[in-house]
């Protein structure tokens, strides 16, 4: 195991034949072992960690950044250059790209979750609905979380709601009972709320551009659309995807249910 992230990260870079997003950097350095994290954000802080040595150590930083949220080694190792060799990179243009790399993301869009499963959430007036960044990162209660959802059956969008006023899981728990009640069973939402490296939601000021916000909207189109041409989510997205995971409450009720069923066939078998 490494002694910090930077030489976790830098581990897995060396290892790759081609650059990484950091989503894929954090998972790998955590699927293998690399560094170990109790975080709820660790492609966050992935890319956090390798903005900010470009932007401290400048020429001195083992990282260069090659797309959005894109990175591969200074000098990598021969097997590694496939793709981008560093030797076309001028010094001029590795500037640009580091200094473009540690902006601060004007998207109003900061996390989101897509096809999430009804039944994975204890429904009440006040659900927790719980997601992670990655399959061994802290859980996060986006129960508070503010923004826009999608309904789906199954796949067949039903309804497109926003929870500004009401959270999310307020929101969603409502659809639970409406006229909707009976037909949706997946939902997606994104996000205008920020999460922390706790696992904590918080707002942060907007300072969106109409770039940024054409961005956006392109990639919830594109989400919701799922239109056969597109193979992308949308230039500048910079949001972060979390996958679903089921409530705790949920997996007590599972546990129990089997001791039950065990002890009944002990029984029956006495």
């Amino acid at each position: 195991m490494e002694k910090s992230w930077k030489e976790a990260i830098k581990k897995v870079l060396t290892e790759s034949v081609i650059p990484l997003h950091y989503t894929e950097i954090s998972g790998q350095i955590l699927s293998r072992g690399y560094y170990e994290t109790d975080g709820a954000t660790p492609a966050a802080t992935v890319n956090a960690q390798i903005a900010a040595s470009i932007k401290h150590d400048g020429e001195k930083s083992p990282f260069i950044r090659v797309g959005r949220g894109v990175f591969t080694l200074k000098n990598p190792p021969a097997a590694s250059t496939v793709g981008l060799p560093a030797s076309i990179i001028s010094k001029k243009e590795m500037s640009t790209l580091a200094e473009s790399d540690i902006e601060l993301s004007d998207s109003i869009i900061h996390s989101f979750g897509m096809y999430w499963q009804r039944d994975l959430v204890v429904w009440r007036n006040d659900p927790r609905v719980y997601g992670k960044q990655q399959a061994l990162s802290k859980p996060v209660d986006f129960g508070k979380q503010k923004g826009i959802y999608i309904l789906y059956d199954h796949h067949t969008v039903v309804y497109v709601g926003r929870s500004i006023d009401r959270p999310l899981g307020k929101r969603l728990f409502e659809h639970t009972v409406d006229r909707l009640g009976s037909r949706w069973n997946r939902f997606s939402w994104f996000g205008l709320l920020d999460v922390t490296q706790e696992g904590n939601l918080r707002e942060i000021g907007l300072n969106t551009s109409l770039a940024s916000l054409v961005a956006t909207l392109e990639a919830l189109l594109i989400e919701a659309l799922e239109p056969p041409q597109n193979r992308k989510r949308g230039d500048d997205f910079s949001a972060i995807e979390y996958i679903q995971d089921i409530d705790p409450e949920l997996k007590e009720r599972e546990i129990q249910n089997t001791l039950r069923s065990i002890e009944q066939k002990m029984q029956g078998g006495s």
